[in-house]
């Protein structure tokens, strides 16, 4: 499919730069199945539409603290090269002392140069990949380069909203969600951030049951698409897990006649990779790229709650094949219409799988 079919103009205004407060205040676009009408809720609201042994499925992946401001401060073998300004994002682990990384102006970065991205954490330039991503080999390693990323870091937020505002302490709270347990992600599954302890007692009360599952989301999710055919993109592999136990309250609520609700995009993503053809879910542990686009049939999920995602995006061409593309589109202009906050930081929609 051409990828200018999932194009939308967005004014820059709705882009939210910080979250709704408290999260569960968030407003939530209802999307059923058409004929019947868009609702405009609050995520709070959110038990209203869902029955009593359904699921929710969250990811319970948490973000790492991995973008670095820092310095050139040298090259091996070069006298009196001058120190530059560098912004590093971590985005996956490479070997017990190094990580690949995506570097602002990386063009700039040749092997043996040395960065100090604080007092106690310094790296070395390995290789440079071209796109922008860069090997990084640290003086650190192990448990005690963890524990310096971890002091060190900053969030790494999306580009749409670092590029708008400086990063600071409160989203060290903001960008992680309040079950985050599994060390592994490069971003935020934003659904996820609208819950809040008082959410997950009323969704209790009302019979409501929840999973977890994990993935660690890369920084892939960041980059633009390139291709313009889908048939040309390649997805960025990520690693996930759904055990035995969530896999079993998956076919369990399935045979009980509830329903799935997966709760963001990356949730979705690694139940469809877990399921196999027969609609039921195994044990999963290992990396998925699954690229879900129209005519894509849905095997694991029922229902999808997930934020506003940037046109032209895979996000959107996923949420486009489960409730339709047509349906989307409108759903998008409605939003807009209606003044709904975008991205990261925004507001919720809740879909319901096109039949």
């Amino acid at each position: 499919m051409k990828v200018s079919l999932f194009d939308f103009a967005l004014p820059e205004a709705l882009i939210a730069l910080r979250p709704a407060e408290p999260r569960d205040a968030a407003r939530m676009l209802i999307v059923p199945c058409e004929p019947a009408p868009f609702l405009d809720e609050t995520v709070r609201e959110l038990p209203r539409y869902l029955r009593a042994g359904d699921l929710l499925v969250f990811n319970d992946t948490k973000v790492l603290p991995v973008h670095f401001s820092g310095l050139r401060t040298g090259r091996a073998g070069t006298l009196g090269l001058p120190h530059a300004r560098v912004e590093i994002t971590l985005h996956k682990r490479a070997g017990p002392n190094s990580w690949l990384a995506f570097a602002k102006g990386a063009k700039k970065l040749h092997p043996g140069d040395q960065l100090t991205l604080n007092a106690a954490l310094s790296a070395l330039v390995a290789e440079n990949h071209g796109d922008g991503e860069v090997l990084l080999d640290f003086a650190l390693e192990g448990d005690a380069l963890d524990a310096a990323i971890k002091a060190a870091g900053e969030m790494p937020l999306p580009p749409y909203i670092a590029a708008r505002r400086p990063r600071d302490a409160q989203d060290r709270a903001d960008y992680q969600t309040v079950f985050a347990r599994e060390d592994g992600s490069v971003a935020a599954p934003t659904a996820g951030l609208h819950f809040t302890p008082a959410l997950f007692a009323r969704l209790a009360e009302a019979g409501i049951n929840r999973a977890m599952v994990t993935l660690h989301v890369g920084a892939g999710t960041f980059l633009p698409m390139k291709a313009d055919d889908t048939r040309d993109h390649v997805m960025h592999a990520e690693w996930g897990e759904v055990s035995a136990e969530a896999a079993e309250a998956v076919n369990r609520t399935r045979e009980a006649g509830g329903r799935i609700v997966a709760v963001g995009t990356t949730s979705l993503r690694l139940l469809e990779s877990a399921a196999d053809e027969s609609a039921r879910l195994k044990p999963f542990r290992g990396e998925t790229a699954i690229f879900i686009t129209p005519g894509y049939r849905f095997k694991a999920c029922d229902m999808l709650l997930t934020n506003f995602h940037l046109p032209r995006s895979t996000l959107f061409m996923l949420v486009s094949a489960f409730a339709g593309l047509e349906r989307m589109k409108a759903a998008y202009a409605h939003a807009i219409g209606q003044g709904y906050r975008f991205y990261s930081y925004g507001d919720a929609s809740l879909l319901f799988r096109a039949t």
